[in-house]
């Protein structure tokens, strides 16, 4: 393993352990959950909006999960806040796999993705933006 594979394995087992924009938002503006029932990870995410309407204020999440899912999550919550709605709902995945920094089988993927679709879940039912595009292969995930 190189030192930059080790480096980024380090800042995920840190997200993981200490994750950043843990917690709940009591009264959100935008919220939603997901799941991964193949390997029983977790995630909602709360969504405050600031005074305009559109941008992201606040942003938190609760779950449980492997550390990918958690660590991934953890880094998506510092990625979006003072961005707006629409950003974040054009956002593509290889955004967050670049902070992630480490390549991901196709069973990680959706485990490092569950943050980010059910993110992009809450802003649709709370704005309208669009939905995910290119859900196709996480048709198991189960968001609400």
């Amino acid at each position: 393993m190189s030192e930059f594979d080790q480096l980024y394995r380090e800042v995920i087992l840190d997200h993981y352990k200490n994750p950043r924009g843990h917690g709940v938002i009591p009264g959100a503006d935008a919220e939603a959950e997901g799941q991964n029932p193949l390997c029983g990870d977790e995630v909602s995410v709360y969504v405050a909006f600031d005074g305009d309407g559109d941008t992201i204020g606040d942003v938190r999440f609760e779950g449980r999960g492997c550390a990918i899912s958690q660590a991934a999550t953890s880094m998506l919550m510092e990625m979006v806040e003072g961005r707006s709605a629409a950003e974040v709902a054009a956002m593509p995945k290889e955004e967050l796999l670049e902070e992630i920094g480490i390549p991901l089988t196709a069973m990680r993927l959706k485990c490092a993705m569950l943050g980010l679709t059910t993110l992009k879940v809450a802003l649709h039912k709370a704005k309208g933006t669009p939905l995910p595009a290119g859900l196709a292969g996480f048709d198991e995930l189960e968001l609400k």
